[in-house]
């Protein structure tokens, strides 16, 4: 099953929920929801600097990982950023592709 990782962003509300909320209830709520779509949440982290929360996830598809991008992103009080993960076995397939590529001015 393809790996993403998530990486949220709260606003003042957003913040203000989490601390009456706490972590463990955050990280229940969003194994919650990435179940509900037949994944498993792997890890939750939250962090200081330009993010607040590290979260990866396993889900079926790419439309599964946009439907929680989607729906996360328009509550208004978190927005999150999406990166597909490969494994080192992935990116072995990936590099013995034939890709044909001009790059510009080439």
């Amino acid at each position: 099953m393809p790996k993403y990782l998530f990486e949220g962003h709260y606003n003042h509300e957003g913040a203000k929920a989490l601390a009456s909320e706490g972590g463990s209830g955050r990280r229940d709520a969003v194994r919650k929801t990435v179940e509900g779509l037949g994944g498993k949440l792997e890890a939750l982290y939250f962090a200081f600097g330009d993010v607040d929360a590290y979260v990866i996830v396993e889900l079926p598809d790419n439309v599964s990982a946009a439907a929680v991008s989607l729906a996360v992103n328009q509550t208004g009080v978190v927005s999150i950023k999406s990166v597909v993960l490969m494994t080192p076995e992935e990116m072995d397939a990936a590099r013995t592709k034939a890709v044909d590529y001009r790059p510009p001015g080439g």
